[in-house]
């Protein structure tokens, strides 16, 4: 059968206790690592945290929160649902996540981005007028870390490079390293062309949406005479034991998240009748486990995929709620989707 890779997204949220008491930040990143290492024990194959720097997220290093997790785990892959490369430095994130291999014997994974939200580049210094070329120069000198060293390079948003060694080496395979695409064309011929796998983040709407990004990376991969790569999807979801109760805890989160997102960026107001459409016919995975696995199963034949990361128990739900969702889609939608792809 072929293998899939199955995982968990998670921008650490600051969550509540189940009285409603918004938790402390230390707390809520020990919650995190605790939930990997359920995560690790229920079979659940990685555990992605995304890059923010927002007081709702205690997501701002999430390289030293996976290395603490790697200390308490054996198997599960430790990766980025993001990393904002736009405006991280090349260098440092070569180094970060070669040692982060390392000390997880050889279980790091990037998915690397341009970032939907913008906060990181007042933060560090960047100009939002050079967006795109932040990202396509980091881009490329990441890759050449990635694949051979030395390295000689120049560009015009860091100091050039000549004959550079960075520490620690890489065996070869190790890090893989994605790109994550929203809803850019131009991103998807990127990917292919530094031939990297590609990670849809597929948060609304029908994923049918983005079977024509998939036939564009598959035609751009040809185009620039690369073998055909891995395609990923990141979604929204919350698995509980019936339909009901996974609607009755996600919604009041997903509500409060979305009424935020529409102050902020213009968006219409969320409601119930949106939100049950979204996971009837969109791209939100709520439900029991055999209504994520049977709707999940649908996407990867859709799309191609060849893995599928679930952005967990959305906004400030409890910790207690989403490690109860971490263990059902391990223990149970996991298996089911694979059943599900292993029939005819």
């Amino acid at each position: 059968m072929i293998e899939f890779e199955f995982g968990l997204d998670t921008p650490a949220y600051v969550t509540v206790d189940e009285s409603g008491r918004q938790l402390a930040g230390d707390v809520v990143i020990r919650n995190t690592v605790e939930e990997a290492v359920l995560a690790d024990s229920v079979g659940i194959d990685s555990f992605n945290i995304s890059e923010h720097y927002r007081p709702e997220f205690m997501d701002s290093a999430g390289h030293v929160i996976l290395a603490a997790i790697a200390g308490r785990t054996e198997r599960i892959r430790l990766g980025t649902a993001v990393t904002v490369l736009s405006t991280q430095d090349p260098v440092r994130v070569y180094a970060e996540f070669a040692t982060l291999d390392a000390v997880s014997n050889g279980r790091a994974q990037l998915v690397v981005g341009r970032g939907s939200l913008t906060e990181s580049f007042p933060l560090f210094g960047f100009d939002l007028t050079d967006y795109e070329i932040l990202f396509e120069e980091k881009l490329d000198l990441l890759t050449r870390l990635l694949r051979d060293q030395p390295v000689t390079w120049s560009g015009t948003v860091r100091s050039p490079l000549t004959d550079q060694y960075v520490s620690p080496p890489l065996p070869e395979g190790h890090l893989p390293t994605w790109v994550g695409v929203g809803g850019s064309p131009r991103s998807v011929v990127r990917a292919a062309r530094y031939g990297l796998p590609l990670m849809l983040a597929v948060v609304a709407g029908h994923p049918s949406r983005f079977v024509p990004f998939v036939e564009l990376y598959r035609r751009s991969l040809e185009a620039f005479e690369d073998p055909p790569l891995p395609i990923g999807m990141h979604s929204l979801g919350f698995v509980a034991k019936t339909d009901e109760e996974a609607v009755d805890v996600q919604w009041p989160y997903w509500a409060e998240m979305m009424e935020d997102s529409a102050r902020e960026r213009g968006w219409a107001r969320p409601t119930m009748d949106k939100f049950r459409a979204e996971i009837t016919d969109g791209s939100l995975y709520v439900g029991s486990p055999e209504t994520v696995a049977t709707k999940l199963a649908a996407a990867i034949r859709l799309l191609g995929l060849s893995r599928f990361d679930l952005a967990y128990a959305l906004g400030r739900v409890p910790h207690e709620q989403r490690m109860a969702t971490i263990e059902l889609y391990g223990r149970e939608v996991i298996p089911r989707v694979r059943e599900l792809l292993a029939a005819p």
